[in-house]
């Protein structure tokens, strides 16, 4: 691995960890490394850096090589859409690889890169936050969603944990039909009775995470038939089929698709592991007059960076 033409990075920064795929020039995996989270807005910068160097450092390690210089890096973070995002980030790469071609995109980018036949359609992510995002064929980029956990990020990880809490303590105190979700969140941090819920939410240093770490739960009693569970994934559901919608007006992707359906990419822990929220998700979106074909489930949207990464070198 001395010739650095060989080599390419591609890196997933997620609100929740970070993935570092080595690849050589036609996009074969040498390796993968993980790090923690890289959105700087969540964690602050210095642990957003640290996060992507411990992530580039073990996908060497995992490939067998010492850390050394590349051809490409593309780095989809979460939350970088704004230049001011870029330019911090690309700062940070510019000084720990000189020399070397960057790109920083919004991961969203990363999921449409992967999970879209050419790259034009849209790609949906919810795990930890959400967001959308589309590009049509003549280049023309959109976005909906995606404004963190205070302004947005509708249908997430995090707005179904919260939903979740906010079931358990409407249960407690008889405003809310009984649900399952009461002893699982309980267990799920230990407690006893919902008024303990209280120190373990607002003690210092909660994060979204932490919250979105509720969502399994919800997934598990949607299963086991909770009308509470299913009516929460159902909002979910149709909080991201607004925001689909909302970017296939604003591109006019309706009527760009020879098969009649606008190709997408669905990628987060959240809808890629739970068939009740995708299925919620279509029936909305399709009341929307919106046909999503070809749907792609993008497990690892790092290989989308990849794919970029061999566009800047004219590979792909």
């Amino acid at each position: 691995m001395n010739d650095r033409s060989s080599l390419i990075i591609g890196i997933d920064g997620g609100g929740s960890k970070t993935l570092a795929l080595l690849a050589d020039a036609r996009g074969a995996i040498l390796g993968r490394g993980y790090g923690g989270c890289a959105n700087y807005q969540s964690v602050g910068f210095p642990a957003a850096a640290q996060a992507l160097s411990d992530a580039i450092a073990a996908a060497f390690a995992d490939a067998g090589a010492p850390v050394q210089p590349v051809a490409a890096l593309c780095m989809g973070i979460a939350g970088s859409d704004r230049p001011e995002d870029q330019v911090l980030y690309g700062a940070w790469a510019a000084a720990a690889w000189p020399g070397v071609p960057v790109s920083v995109v919004n991961d969203a980018q990363l999921v449409l890169a992967a999970g879209t036949p050419d790259g034009t359609g849209v790609a949906l992510i919810a795990g930890t936050g959400s967001i959308v995002y589309g590009q049509a064929p003549d280049g023309r980029l959109a976005r909906a969603g995606g404004w963190g956990h205070v302004m947005g990020d509708e249908g997430s990880g995090y707005a179904v944990g919260q939903a979740a809490l906010q079931a358990v303590m409407r249960a407690f105190d008889g405003r809310e039909r009984p649900t399952r979700l009461t002893e699982a969140v309980l267990c799920h941090w230990e407690l006893v009775a919902p008024p303990d819920l209280v120190g373990q939410v607002y003690r210092t240093g909660i994060g979204p995470a932490e919250v979105a770490s509720l969502a399994p739960l919800v997934h598990v009693a949607a299963e086991q038939g909770d009308a509470v569970a299913l009516d929460i994934l159902a909002e979910a559901g149709r909080e991201l089929a607004l925001a689909v919608a909302a970017v296939v007006e604003q591109l006019g992707l309706g009527q760009c698709s020879s098969t009649g359906g606008v190709a997408c990419g669905l990628a987060g822990g959240l809808i890629v592991n739970s068939p009740w929220l995708r299925a919620a998700f279509l029936d909305s979106v399709a009341e929307h007059g919106v046909c999503l074909n070809p749907i792609t489930l993008v497990t690892e949207p790092a290989q989308g960076a990849v794919r970029l990464a061999q566009r800047m070198l004219g590979k792909k």
